[in-house]
């Protein structure tokens, strides 16, 4: 699949760019305390930066199924590293312009992976959407090493679109970041004049609105334990505390998709006084208030025991700790993070919409007679899994994706993580509700 280059004017969608940057205010609500439950997920997409960019592609090549594109500045391609603890490596030939192994041997040993169970089918990222940001002012990952990033995943045929012209530092970049565009420097959240996280989701999940000038969603906070091995976050470099902002229609049932969105090193929540800066200025609350988006907040500790040195609280995109798994299946980050996206994706479309000024034609209220044996009951609508609906018989799947029997509606994801609401309108013809 070609490359896809971003100018530095480019038009993501129609008013997108034309936010005034200077009347965009950072805000986040205060955290909420409570378990982390179950939504209406439609798909799921990750993002990150520096090491967090690096986690979500490690998230996107082992979760495949699961994941359905990913946007990442400033890092490398997928086991850059090695095949665990190669910290040496990772900073010189990762990071920097070391020795490190091709794009086309690290795709390689990604389908080895993938014959062996410990990812998921390479063929699911073909057509994925892939989003690329790497600054000229980037000294701290440098651009040769996030090119071969954009080969490893042009490579299995992704539609990579990569913006490497802006002026930017080592950073996320957003228009309510407030570092110098050219800087690297704390909280490393740079503002460039423009909205790449506006690119970003279009890239990602096609057109979308404006986003949202006055927050109105919640901030969740989560305990971590509850997902990681164990029931114990910080052993694995990971804070007790995990965050999610959902929207109100979200929380209502409406169907939403899913960005777990990845800080860098130096970035999470316990990083000395960081606090909810990333959460604050990563411009992915605004987006997700207009385009229906639940945005997930994993969290990163630093940690010095033994066995494990992270003292900046970077995510393990190079097996510290002694993580053999730490980019596939059973690596203890990805797990917790993966569970996470389980729970949150565990929910369904309500029985009853929620409210509108209009009340649906098809609804019938509670005093209407209905006539009795001359009309044929309503069709039971089905909630389950994708995969639930394949095995039953009531779906069928193709390319990765579940179709439902006899209208052929495309249901989502077939994996046991993706759920849909279907009936039965006659036998054997299947349609959503």
């Amino acid at each position: 699949m070609k490359i896809k280059e971003l100018a530095g004017a480019l038009a993501v969608t129609a008013g997108l760019l034309a936010v005034t940057m200077s009347s965009v205010t950072a805000a986040v609500p205060s955290p909420t305390p409570e378990a982390l439950r179950g939504y209406n997920i439609s798909a799921t997409y990750v993002s990150g930066v520096s090491s967090g960019g690096y986690l979500a592609n490690q998230l996107h090549v082992a979760y495949s199924d699961v994941f359905s594109g990913a946007g990442i500045f400033a890092a490398g391609p997928y086991r850059c590293a090695g095949d665990f603890d190669y910290a040496v490596r990772a900073q010189t030939g990762c990071m920097q312009n070391g020795t490190r192994k091709s794009p086309a041997q690290l795709a390689e040993e990604t389908r080895t992976l993938a014959a062996s169970g410990k990812v998921d089918a390479v063929a699911n990222l073909a057509g994925d959407a892939v989003y690329l940001y790497h600054g000229t002012n980037d000294s701290t990952v440098h651009r040769a090493v996030n090119d071969d990033l954009a080969t490893y995943y042009s490579g299995f045929g992704a539609n990579v679109t990569y913006r490497k012209n802006s002026a930017a530092g080592h950073a996320w970049v957003s228009p309510l970041g407030p570092v110098a565009c050219s800087s690297t420097a704390s909280p490393f959240i740079n503002n460039c004049g423009d909205d790449p996280v506006g690119e970003l989701l279009t890239a990602l999940l096609g057109t979308v609105n404006r986003p949202a000038g006055t927050l109105s969603g919640k901030l969740v906070q989560f305990d971590q334990n509850a997902f990681a091995p164990g029931g114990n976050a910080n052993a694995i470099s990971m804070d007790a505390k995990g965050f999610a902002y959902v929207p109100p229609a979200c929380s209502q049932g409406i169907s939403c998709r899913l960005m777990v969105a990845l800080h860098g090193c130096k970035q999470g929540f316990s990083y000395q006084s960081f606090g909810d800066t990333f959460m604050k200025n990563a411009y992915l609350n605004e987006y997700a208030d207009t385009n229906n988006m639940i945005v997930l907040y994993p969290q990163a500790i630093p940690l010095s025991t033994a066995g494990t040195t992270n003292p900046n609280g970077c995510w393990n995109w190079w097996g510290y700790g002694g993580d053999a798994a730490y980019a596939w299946h059973g690596g203890k980050q990805l797990d917790a993070i993966s569970a996470m996206v389980r729970k949150l994706s565990s929910g369904s479309a309500p029985t009853t919409p929620p409210s509108t000024t209009t009340a649906p034609t098809t609804t019938i209220p509670p005093t209407t007679t209905i006539p009795p044996t001359t009309t044929a009951p309503a069709p039971t609508c089905v909630t389950d899994t994708n995969y639930a609906h394949t095995t039953a018989g009531r779906a069928y799947q193709s390319g990765g994706y579940a179709y439902a029997n006899g209208s052929k509606q495309k249901l989502g994801l077939w994996t046991i993580h993706s759920k849909s609401t279907i009936k039965e309108t006659r036998p054997g013809y299947w349609e959503l509700c």
